[in-house]
């Protein structure tokens, strides 16, 4: 269904954002960063539940990231053994900083289906290192479409980011999805930059 034109109420408890989807069909060459010799990829085969809401967490409760923290156990824990999604943690200094999933279950494409950076390590360079290594990883395998998304709730450099990177968007839709403070899955104080309304 098209949206017409114009503004659209929102029932109460509803969020909408606006999510872009963009594409790379072809490995691009890794930008230039700095050594780091105490960042690490360190690859989590079958990462434990609490573990991974809890990285998760601390990499997207500013920016609302909610679904693997509402999704049922046992669906979450499917994703997460299933032997074509990756679940790697970006280290730095020995601590997690970063989280990224790559997911390979439809043939031919992989999708990076989260990727950021605890709030501490934000504007550091370790986004672009992890990309080229995201990139790498990827193409890696017999691919021929790497993708992701990203939505206007999102860190305000991420679009911009996910294009210097390569990425090119292809589509956009419209979001409409349950707040997640209003569920319990976030506390109330997170994402103050997105109003609460409580009716």
């Amino acid at each position: 269904m098209l949206l017409p034109d114009g503004y659209h109420d929102l029932p109460p408890g509803k969020l909408a954002t606006v999510v872009t989807f963009l594409e790379m069909r072809a490995a691009v060459p890794a930008r230039s960063v700095p050594d780091d010799p105490s960042r690490r990829l360190r690859h989590v085969p079958r990462p434990g539940l609490d573990w991974y809401r809890a990285l998760y967490r601390a990499v997207g409760e500013d920016w609302l990231w909610s679904s693997r923290l509402v999704m049922p156990d046992h669906e979450l824990g499917a994703i997460l053994a299933s032997p074509e999604v990756e679940v790697h943690v970006l280290e730095i200094d020995g601590h997690e900083g970063g989280i990224l999933e790559l997911d390979f279950r439809q043939p031919g494409a992989c999708e990076i289906t989260f990727f950021g950076l605890v709030p501490a390590q934000v504007g550091r360079g370790h986004g672009r290192w992890l990309m080229d290594r995201a990139v790498s990883r990827a193409f890696a395998r017999p691919i021929d479409r790497l993708w992701l998304h990203t939505c206007s709730l999102d860190a305000p450099e991420a679009l911009a980011f996910y294009r210097r990177s390569g990425f090119v968007p292809y589509a956009q839709q419209v979001e409409v999805f349950d707040d997640p403070r209003l569920l319990g899955a976030l506390p109330r104080t997170a994402a103050p930059q997105v109003p609460l309304f409580v009716r």
